[in-house]
């Protein structure tokens, strides 16, 4: 049986991936601020804060006392807000690059020992060209930052396969945050989490578009 390893998981993509990954007969670790939230979706379920290096680090250790190692890792935390560089605090410039960038480093960083020779990181990007809009300097920052990052960390692994996953828009509550419309044709988390478990099975690697 095989093992995932969802961060960000009370979230509605998190969500979608260990519903879909129960059905489907894996092992699940589901790591939240409020791992509560998820009931029994998950086997095994930690608190954690992804900005927190002692917080991600704890939350490791404990899935190792579980799980023997990670085949499927899945980094899908995240947050957005809208305001110009101009009335933007740097505790929020700070919040934003946490959730989507600094905590992508600080979680795998800490999770490589757990994972297995052959597992597959995917990181949760956005297409970052089309999101350099007023009001989302952070946002488009951390997502750019993110594609680099998986990038260069697809290049330090050797037999463990890297994906930034780039969807054009998914309907989670992250867009009550800013003050725009969902795109049409926008994708449901169940939809990609079906995307994602697809490019597990191929054995994809690099960029994943989805749009």
């Amino acid at each position: 049986m095989k093992t995932a390893m969802i961060w960000g998981a009370a979230g509605g993509i998190g969500q979608a991936l260990l519903r879909r990954l129960r059905s489907d007969g894996w092992t699940t670790v589901a790591v939240a601020r409020q791992s509560a939230r998820l009931g029994s979706l998950a086997d095994y379920a930690f608190d954690a804060d992804v900005s927190k290096p002692h917080e991600v680090q704890q939350a490791v250790m404990a899935a190792g006392q579980e799980v023997d190692a990670v085949d499927l890792w899945v980094y899908t935390a995240g947050d957005i807000t809208s305001a110009p560089v101009a009335d933007m605090s740097p505790e929020t410039w700070a919040r934003i690059l946490n959730a989507n960038l600094t905590g992508a480093f600080l979680t795998a960083h800490y999770s490589l020992p757990l994972l297995a020779p052959d597992a597959h990181l995917f990181f949760l990007g956005a297409i970052s060209e089309r999101m350099r809009m007023p009001g989302l300097s952070a946002y488009a920052a951390a997502k750019a930052g993110l594609e680099a990052f998986g990038e260069a960390l697809r290049k330090e692994l050797r037999k463990q396969r890297v994906t930034v996953v780039r969807p054009a828009a998914v309907e989670t509550p992250l867009w009550r945050k800013v003050p725009f419309k969902l795109p049409p044709g926008a994708m449901s988390p169940d939809a990609l989490a079906e995307r994602i478990l697809a490019a597990y099975a191929e054995g994809h690697k690099g960029t994943l578009d989805l749009t």
